[in-house]
């Protein structure tokens, strides 16, 4: 939840290439009105300077003093001050140019990087498994020590600097033209980018105090498993387990497929506990909550019969009264708090155009109908027909989560638990295993000792995250959660994909030649590249590696999984649109707009393959409430892992391809692809070989 000219030549090029003397799209980034002197106080020193350092540097000149004019602010100065600045900070030749791009490389990476340390620092009780989480906690936790940085490069004008001298693009620009462009002409690129809008701190530290506090609100929301009881008021799951909304509800679905006997009694009752979290018709008193027992059926709550927890019994009245709609109003304020920043974002002037226009970089119309061409496929019926086929039965909603068609292990789940805690009792023993873990997946032993050398694993409060280091002198650092028991299946299982992440953020920091491009074009990538470890978590459990009847498994679980969370996304996005259209919103009707939203993306994609309308489970994703609408970068990182496991397939390793795609840094997702595999972004690798797998199931069966 992870974000970034070797010759004159290269410089006029870069001038004619990106910038159409200004183009008008930058220009309306300031919503303020120019002070009446800035036309002819520019056009002066354009005169002026370019007469000094010859015609050459006009179009650059000419650029840059607009660049700066549309961000300058009465309180910046005078016509004599903006004068005396340009005078002093336009870099007059390549010389000056390069040593003015190096500086800002160097300084705003030790920036980035201690600032990005004291975060995780300030948030580190609330992250980890260390003990309660106090009042003053939660304050650093909501406090980001950066969030003024941009309000202090403008006003000591360290800002102007930047946009005096390096070219603000546009995502048209950067499409069209980046192919073209040198490793130096994009990091310039991203240099300028950082500041392409000037937010103040005040709405940065808001946005921030929202992402904490839903977060916090994600973290804590377990459901005591062996308390739920079923229709008939029966116990179905093992003491002490403690299951985190959504991830290992969902999860624990997956894994009740290899039982048999009661598998599908409990994967019932979880669907019941996931749509009564979306509804808000869950009880208050059953979150976390170890002292009652509940029947998500009935609603019925009563003191619990059985204790099997540490916890101390809650003296809280015992009552059905459900969560008070806590789930959407926590929505409601990330909604509020990240739309204060619009205003000064006239480009992008909402967190939706944001999101894909400057942090994904892929629009939005152009996500959606890869989505589409995912869920409106003709494979998605007949990959449903083998489904039930091979369950013997009609679908039922939580189907949704199948994973019959992952290569079978001669293991089940509680045996791979058991083999899981007895090699990783801690976390401890888990980040000592990363270097043969890494050689398992195909690096070198030199490249597998150097990057875990750079990863610190540590114990999650919640289900598991990543976070990876933003300056050199940093390591990555995994997060997993580790039960008192040891690591289970499912935390190794996080535990590899956020391996994945951490790979990825050490290579493309440590091993770039630009750290402004270090990390890669969007969050789907790295998402792309951590779903490539976490599919490998059997093999480096000591399981064979899959043959081709396992890979046309394999492919069918990767359509399936694009399948289940593309709707997911088609929600969390329509949830975004809905919000903006209705800002005065209160958080229950938030709450009857997105299960309303969740049951008509249902019932357009999922109803006619599983024969049962008006489900409302896509909206139980808990990146939906604290992850400010990320959920989209999980199907395009599904496209774009098929797409780049094809590619590693092709090569016969991991880890060699691995690396250099990483090493190829933040530079646009087409592009960075086309250099990676050879096409650009898109489901239709997947779709195709989709197609031969399922030709290849059907004749097997």
């Amino acid at each position: 939840m992870n974000t970034i000219l070797r010759s004159t030549l290269l410089v006029a090029a870069l001038v004619t290439i990106t910038v159409p003397l200004f183009s008008q799209e930058i220009a309306m980034q300031n919503s303020f009105t120019p002070a009446p002197w800035m036309t002819t106080t520019s056009a002066k020193l354009e005169t002026e300077l370019s007469t000094k350092y010859g015609d050459a540097q006009r179009a650059r000149l000419h650029r840059g003093l607009h660049q700066v004019a549309e961000f300058w602010r009465a309180e910046d100065g005078d016509a004599a001050t903006f004068e005396e600045f340009v005078r002093a900070n336009f870099a007059s030749d390549q010389a000056a140019l390069d040593t003015t791009f190096t500086r800002f490389q160097s300084l705003l990476e030790q920036l980035d990087g201690h600032m990005h340390e004291i975060n995780r620092s300030f948030n580190q009780q609330s992250d980890l498994d260390l003990g309660p989480v106090l009042p003053f906690d939660e304050v650093f936790a909501g406090y980001d020590p950066s969030a003024h940085m941009l309000d202090d490069f403008f006003n000591n004008k360290l800002a102007f600097v930047v946009l005096l001298n390096f070219p603000l693009t546009t995502l048209d620009e950067r499409l069209k033209n980046g192919p073209s462009w040198s490793r130096r002409q994009w990091a310039e690129a991203r240099l300028a980018q950082r500041f392409d809008k000037r937010i103040p701190a005040s709405v940065n530290l808001a946005i921030s105090k929202a992402g904490a506090e839903s977060g916090r609100y994600i973290a804590q929301y377990n459901i005591w498993m062996h308390h739920v009881l079923d229709a008939q008021g029966q116990r179905l799951f093992p003491p002490k387990m403690r299951l985190l909304s959504h991830w290992n509800l969902r999860d624990e679905i997956k894994a009740d497929y290899a039982d048999q006997q009661n598998g599908p009694a409990k994967q019932r009752a979880i669907q019941q506990v996931m749509e009564r979290i979306v509804t808000q018709t869950i009880p208050q008193i059953a979150i976390d909550n170890p002292s009652v027992d509940w029947n998500p059926f009935t609603k019925e709550v009563r003191a619990a019969a059985v204790n099997d927890s540490d916890k101390p019994t809650s003296a809280t009245k015992i009552t059905n009264a459900p969560e008070p709609d806590t789930r959407y109003a926590t929505l409601l304020k990330d909604f509020l708090a990240v739309k204060q920043a619009d205003p000064y974002s006239p480009t992008a002037p909402s967190l939706i155009a944001r999101r894909f226009e400057e942090d994904r970089e892929l629009p939005e119309a152009r996500v959606q109908a890869m989505l589409e061409q995912v869920l409106s496929s003709p494979l998605v019926p007949k990959v449903a027909k083998l489904i039930q086929t091979r369950l013997g039965r009609p679908l039922e909603p939580f189907d949704v989560w199948y994973n019959g068609f992952r290569p079978g292990s001669q293991y089940t789940e509680a045996q791979l638990d058991e083999m899981v805690a007895k090699k990783y009792p801690t976390a401890e023993a888990y980040q000592k295993d990363i270097p043969n873990l890494l050689i398992k997946l195909g690096f070198s032993p030199d490249r597998a000792q150097n990057v875990a050398n750079n990863i610190i694993v540590d114990p999650a409060r919640g289900s598991g995250h990543a976070m990876g280091a933003s300056m050199r002198e940093e390591k990555a650092h995994l997060r997993t959660r580790v039960e008192k028991t040891g690591m289970n299946y499912k935390g190794f299982n996080i535990a590899v994909h956020e391996m994945g992440h951490n790979v990825e953020q050490t290579f493309s920091l440590n091993d770039i030649d630009y750290t402004l491009l270090h990390g890669v074009p969007n969050t789907a990538f790295t998402e792309a590249l951590a779903f490539v470890f976490q599919g490998h978590d059997l093999e480096l459990l000591g399981q064979p590696a899959p043959d081709a009847k396992s890979q046309a498994e394999k492919t069918l679980n990767d359509f399936w999984g694009t399948y289940e969370i593309g709707g997911v996304a088609l929600v969390d996005m329509r949830v975004w649109h809905w919000m903006y259209d209705h800002p005065q919103a209160t958080p229950k009707e938030l709450a009857e707009a997105t299960v309303q939203i969740a049951k008509d993306v249902w019932n357009h994609y999922y109803a006619p393959v599983f024969n049962q309308k008006d489900v409302v489970l896509l909206g139980i994703y808990s990146h939906m409430i604290d992850s400010f609408l990320y959920l989209p970068d999980y199907p395009i990182g599904h496209m774009i892992a098929f797409q780049i496991e094809e590619q590693m397939k092709k090569s016969g390793s991991i880890g060699p391809e691995f690396e250099r795609m990483a090493r190829m840094g933040r530079i646009s997702p087409d592009l960075w692809m086309e250099r990676a595999t050879g096409h650009p972004v898109g489901p239709e690798a997947l779709l195709e070989a989709t197609g031969q797998a399922l030709a290849q199931a059907t004749a097997s069966h």
